[in-house]
C-alpha cells in the first residue's frame, strides 16, 4: 500500500485552515466556529484542539484554528478572521498552562513541548483566561465557549498553587459565555445542535458536562430529566474557612466521578455557577467515531522550519487504545477530566489507526506505545453495570480492587497479539502508566489469564526500559495516594526479572516516586531509600508533589485537612522541608551524606542510619 505523502506534498486543504487564505482555499468567506488554542495545530487525534476542530468539521461546519496567538501585539491573530457566526472555542492546550510553564519549585521550565523548536514564549500564564478576555474585549456580542484540561480543573473555586491563594471559578475570572469540562466530544454535539436550530448561547442550560453563571434571583433551568442539585459552599465563605472549602471538594469528586450525578451549585458575589451533571461514559462506537475523523496526523505545515515539536515526536507511532482511569490517585487530574469509567475503543478501530501508521513516510516497524492514561485498563469496567451506577467511589482499585471490577485482561493480550502480528511492525512498546496490582489481583477470577497478560507484556512489550511509578514504599503514605501497597511493587518487580531472565531479555524496570506528597516526612523519604537500596536501585530522579487544581492531595496541601474525614494531615510546604525530603532520595550522594546522618541522629533514627549506610 502506498505510504502517506508528507507534509509538503499535501494539500493546504487537508488541514483546517489556520489563516484566511486557507479558509478560502476551501471556498469559504465566513467561519462558524475559531477555536484558539495554546498549543501548536498538530492534525493528531492526540492533540484536543484537532478532535474539537474535526468533531466540529464533521457536524458541518467551517472551523477555522488560531494556534498560540500572539496575545503582547495589536491583536491581529486574534482579528484575522473576524467574529464567526456561532462561536469562539477556547483551549490552553493539551496541558495546563502552568504545569506545561512552570516546575513544582515554580521555576520556569527550559522547553514547551507543545511548541515548535520548544520555545517558551509562545503562550501566556492561565492562557484560557487572557485569550478570552481579550475576544470579549474585540468582539463582546459573540459567545465564547471554553473548555480544555486547565478550564475543566478549575470549574470550581480552587487553590492556584503558583499565586498561593484561593480562585474562583474560570467563568468568573475569564468572562466566558459556557464551560465544557471533561471531554468535549459528547456535549459539543449537543451544542452544535441547539445553535444551528437558532439558540442563543444564553440559553443553552441543560447540556450536560457544562458549566455556566446566572443571576442568584434567576431560576435554575429545568432539565427534561431531574436533577438532583449539591450546594457547595460559597466563594466567599471559602476564602474565609479553609475546613469548608476542603469539604466542598468531596462533592465535587464524588459527583464528578457518578454515572447519574447531581448537579452542582456554588454561589460567588451576585452570580450562581452551575455545574451540570457529565454525560454517561462513551460507548465504543462513539469513541471510534472520534478516532476514525479524517486527521493528517500531521503538524501544520507552517511548523516546517521552526523545529520539532517534542509533544508530537513522542506520540506520532503511538496507539490510544481507551480513556478514562478509575485509580483516583489522590494527586492525578485524569478522572477529573476523563472520567473514572474506561471508554475503550474496538479492536477494529485501533487497527485501522495502526494501518494508517504503518503508511507513515518515517514509519520504521516501531509503535512508541500501546495504551490510555493507565495503559492495562483497556476493556475493563464493571460485571454488573447497574452496581456501578449506584458507585460514589472515587477509586475503583482503592483501598481493594472491587470485587463487580472486571480486570480480565484477555481482550488486551488479543490486541496486543494482533497489533505485534502486523507486517510492518517490528514491535510495539506499551510505555504508559501500569497498574500492576491488576495483574496480581487477589480477588481474579481468572489468575492464569493474569499471568498470560504478564508475561505478554515482559516478553514482548518493553523497550529495554519499562516505568512504573509506585509513586512512595510506606503504607501510611500510599493509602493517602490511593496507591497499592509497596510489595505489589516488589511482585511485579521480582516477576519482570525471572521472565526477562528466562527469555534471555536484558531490560530493567525503572520505579518513579514523589517527594513532599501530603502526610509524607523525612523519615518516610529514608524509609524509600532503604527499600529501593535494598532493591539495587540508586535512583536517578525524583517528582517532588506539585499542587494541581481538583485533586485530593492539593486540597490537602493548602487547607491542611482532608476533604473526606476532614482530619488534620502535615504536608511539607516550605523550601526547606522540601529539600530535606528531595535529599534523601539522593542518599548515595556524597555531598548529602552528612546532612542525612546528622538528620537522622537530631531525630534519634539511629537504626535508619544503620540500614542506609552500614
Amino acid at each position: 500500500m502506498e505510504k502517506i505523502k508528507d507534509p509538503n506534498e499535501l494539500p493546504i486543504t487537508a488541514w483546517l485552515p489556520t489563516t484566511v487564505k486557507e479558509a478560502k482555499k476551501r471556498g469559504w468567506e465566513e467561519l462558524d466556529v475559531i477555536l484558539i488554542t495554546g498549543d501548536a495545530y498538530v492534525d493528531h487525534p492526540a492533540f484536543g484542539s484537532a478532535v474539537i476542530g474535526r468533531i466540529l468539521e464533521s457536524l458541518g461546519l467551517r472551523v477555522a484554528i488560531i494556534a498560540q496567538p500572539n496575545w503582547q501585539d495589536d491583536l491581529r491573530d486574534f482579528k484575522k478572521f473576524g467574529a464567526p457566526k456561532y462561536f469562539f472555542g477556547v483551549t490552553a492546550g493539551n496541558m495546563d498552562t502552568m504545569i506545561n510553564k512552570y516546575t513544582a519549585g515554580k521555576r520556569r521550565r527550559s522547553e514547551d513541548a507543545y511548541t515548535p523548536g520548544g520555545e517558551t514564549d509562545k503562550r501566556p500564564d492561565y492562557a484560557t483566561t487572557v485569550y478570552t478576555k481579550i475576544l470579549k474585549q474585540l468582539y463582546p456580542e459573540t459567545p465564547v465557549l471554553i473548555g480544555g484540561i486547565e478550564a475543566s480543573l478549575r470549574r470550581v473555586t480552587h487553590y492556584d498553587f503558583w499565586q498561593d491563594k484561593l480562585m474562583p471559578n474560570i467563568l468568573t475570572q475569564s468572562g466566558a459565555d459556557i464551560l465544557v469540562y471533561g471531554m468535549g466530544e459528547q456535549p459539543l454535539r449537543d451544542i452544535v445542535k441547539l445553535v444551528q436550530e437558532g439558540i442563543p448561547f444564553k440559553e443553552i442550560r441543560t447540556i450536560p458536562q457544562t458549566a455556566f453563571l446566572i443571576n442568584k434571583q434567576e431560576n435554575l433551568p429545568q432539565p427534561n430529566i431531574l436533577w438532583g442539585d449539591q450546594k457547595l459552599t460559597s466563594h466567599e465563605d471559602c476564602l474565609k474557612d479553609k475546613k469548608a472549602y476542603a469539604k466542598n471538594f468531596m462533592y465535587v469528586e464524588v459527583e464528578s466521578n457518578k454515572q447519574f450525578a447531581h448537579r452542582l451549585l456554588q454561589d460567588i458575589g451576585e452570580k450562581t455557577l452551575v455545574i451540570n451533571p457529565p454525560y454517561q461514559t462513551m460507548t465504543e462506537d462513539e469513541i471510534d467515531a472520534t478516532f476514525d475523523l479524517p486527521y493528517t496526523r500531521l503538524p501544520h505545515p507552517k511548523y516546517k522550519d521552526r523545529g520539532p515539536i517534542s509533544a508530537y515526536e513522542m506520540i506520532k507511532f503511538s496507539l490510544n487504545t481507551h480513556k478514562g482511569c478509575f485509580g483516583g490517585c489522590s494527586f492525578c487530574t485524569i478522572s477529573a477530566h476523563q472520567g473514572k469509567m474506561i471508554a475503550s475503543r474496538s479492536k477494529k478501530s485501533v487497527m485501522k489507526e495502526l494501518e494508517e501508521i504503518s503508511r507513515m513516510k518515517d514509519f520504521k516497524g516501531y509503535i512508541s506505545d500501546m495504551g490510555g492514561p493507565s495503559a492495562n485498563m483497556y476493556q475493563m469496567k464493571g460485571i454488573d453495570q447497574e452496581l456501578c451506577d449506584k458507585c460514589a467511589a472515587p477509586s475503583c482499585v482503592h483501598p481493594v480492587i472491587c470485587k463487580n471490577l472486571d480486570t480480565n485482561p484477555t481482550k488486551m493480550i488479543e490486541l496486543y497479539r494482533e497489533v505485534a502480528a502486523h507486517p510492518k511492525v517490528k514491535k510495539a512498546f506499551v510505555s504508559s502508566g501500569l497498574r500492576y496490582d491488576l495483574m496480581f489481583n487477589e480477588r481474579s477470577r481468572d489468575p492464569k489469564k493474569d499471568e498470560e497478560y504478564v508475561e505478554q507484556l515482559i516478553t514482548h512489550h518493553v523497550s529495554g526500559r519499562l516505568k512504573v511509578a509506585p509513586e512512595h514504599t510506606e503504607d501510611h503514605v500510599l493509602k493517602l495516594m490511593r496507591k497499592p501497597a509497596f510489595h505489589y511493587f516488589e511482585t511485579f518487580k521480582k516477576r519482570f526479572e525471572e521472565v526477562s531472565r528466562k527469555k534471555g531479555l536484558r531490560q530493567e524496570i525503572i520505579p518513579y516516586f514523589i517527594s513532599s506528597h501530603p502526610a509524607c516526612t523525612p523519615e518516610d523519604m529514608a524509609k524509600l531509600a532503604i527499600k529501593t537500596k535494598k532493591l539495587g536501585y540508586r535512583l536517578e530522579q525524583i517528582q517532588d508533589f506539585t499542587p494541581t487544581p481538583m485533586t485530593v492531595a492539593t486540597e490537602i496541601y493548602y487547607s491542611g485537612y482532608h476533604p473526606y474525614t476532614l482530619k488534620e494531615v502535615k504536608t511539607a510546604i516550605s523550601l526547606d522541608d522540601k529539600t530535606k525530603q528531595r535529599t534523601f532520595f539522593f542518599w548515595y550522594k556524597p555531598e548529602n551524606k552528612n546532612f542525612i546522618k546528622n538528620y537522622l541522629a537530631k531525630q534519634k533514627l539511629f537504626d535508619l542510619t544503620k540500614e542506609l549506610f552500614g
